[in-house]
């Protein structure tokens, strides 16, 4: 495999990466992040653009060190536009499972959507390597399973500085699999 094609496979994530980067050094979280209020009031880009904010540079590496595993483990199973629109599908299907749900008023992070891609990926995985894919989605789901029993895996929110929404991991690994439903390409 050339390294053209190879730079090609993650030029999304880079992408997403920079934007995310320069979110966080700009301080836009509170034009950007998902707001309920603000929402209502029509500003609907907040059901993309939240994601894609932090709640400090320790919440901003953990997610883009997720979103490196993403690009490093299953870039190379589906094109570009796939992932760009399984990043949207899971965006909004996310937000959207947070307006419906109550539970909170405001949300920065891209831990729900990341949810999501690793259940994509792990789907992809297990079509050419069956036991890591497995174990893998295994874990996600033992994870989610943690969460909606427990509550947040202990020290993450101690790590991150704010409280976890665990809600928006089970939406966006929700999404992953609504992605994966719509049809297998």
């Amino acid at each position: 495999m050339s390294i053209l094609y190879k730079l090609r496979s993650y030029k999304l994530w880079l992408v997403l990466f920079i934007l995310c980067f320069f979110i966080q050094f700009l301080h836009l979280a509170p034009t950007l992040r998902f707001d309920r209020q603000l929402i209502e009031q029509w500003q609907v880009w907040r059901l993309i653009s939240g994601h894609f904010t932090h709640l400090n540079w320790v919440h901003f590496m953990l997610n883009m060190a997720g979103l490196g595993m993403v690009a490093i483990l299953f870039s190379r199973y589906k094109s570009t536009r796939y992932w760009l629109d399984a990043l949207l599908f899971i965006s909004l299907v996310c937000s959207v499972g947070m307006l419906i749900d109550n539970q909170l008023d405001r949300y920065v992070g891209f831990s729900g959507v990341l949810h999501g891609l690793f259940i994509i990926g792990g789907r992809w995985e297990m079509q050419r390597y069956k036991v890591s894919g497995i174990v893998l989605l295994a874990i996600i789901i033992g994870k989610l399973v943690w969460e909606q029993m427990y509550g947040a895996l202990p020290g993450s929110e101690s790590i991150t500085g704010g409280r976890v929404a665990i809600n928006a991991h089970l939406y966006g690994a929700i999404a992953g699999a609504l992605y994966l439903l719509r049809g297998i390409r």
